[in-house]
């Protein structure tokens, strides 16, 4: 199976679903930026609820360009802002610290492309999780590549769950006692709160 898909910040559990047992990913990296997606959002869970923590681009979201020439705006110190909302919802997480040194690179230094800054937590992530799939940026270079599954789009902001679907994997969660269970979040609370095991609860749950 060779599946098609766009390129989230901090992706979802869901989207990182679509990983498991799939040998060929493909990247879009020559599709337009596209408005209210996770392109440049994620969500965590926080004291209050779930948090949404965006990055902000140049130009703003009404600006017509391709995902791989959208530059971060650096203007306001987001990065200072989402390691404090990290570290406030997770530091008493099992596996936070574990994961903090690797993590916090991201958010000191300043990677000019919002593309390239997703694709280095895609790999961070993969190579954490240990999923070996072979991940591909799909361009006018290769457009050959017979595609099997195209998943572009498949996982969007503010989509309910539909009532019928029971989501899955469960694990405990830091706010779990306050909000109950809160499903398909970015796959950064599943790494702090189940660390090494976060992989085979993936493959057990597909």
């Amino acid at each position: 199976m060779i599946k098609l898909i766009d390129l989230q910040l901090f992706p979802s559990i869901d989207y990182i679903k679509e990983f498991i047992n799939c040998p060929n990913i493909i990247i879009e990296a020559c599709e337009s930026m596209q408005k209210r997606s996770f392109r440049n959002r994620y969500v965590i869970s926080g004291a209050n609820g779930l948090i949404g923590l965006t990055v902000p681009i140049v130009g703003g979201r009404e600006k017509k360009q391709f995902y791989k020439d959208v530059k971060i705006d650096y203007s306001e110190n987001w990065q200072l802002r989402h390691w404090k909302t990290l570290q406030s919802s997770y530091n008493k997480s099992p596996y936070f610290e574990h994961y903090a040194p690797a993590l916090q690179s991201f958010f000191s230094a300043e990677e000019d492309f919002l593309f390239l800054f997703n694709y280095k937590i895609l790999d961070w992530i993969t190579k954490t999780l240990k999923i070996n799939t072979l991940i591909t940026l799909y361009d006018n270079n290769n457009k050959n590549i017979n595609i099997e599954s195209n998943i572009i789009n498949k996982f969007l902001p503010n989509v309910p769950l539909n009532p019928d679907y029971v989501w899955k994997p469960k694990y405990p969660q830091v706010f779990e006692d306050r909000f109950g269970f809160l499903p398909n979040l970015s796959i950064l609370d599943m790494l702090f709160c189940v660390g090494p095991n976060s992989l085979s609860l993936l493959k057990n749950n597909c």
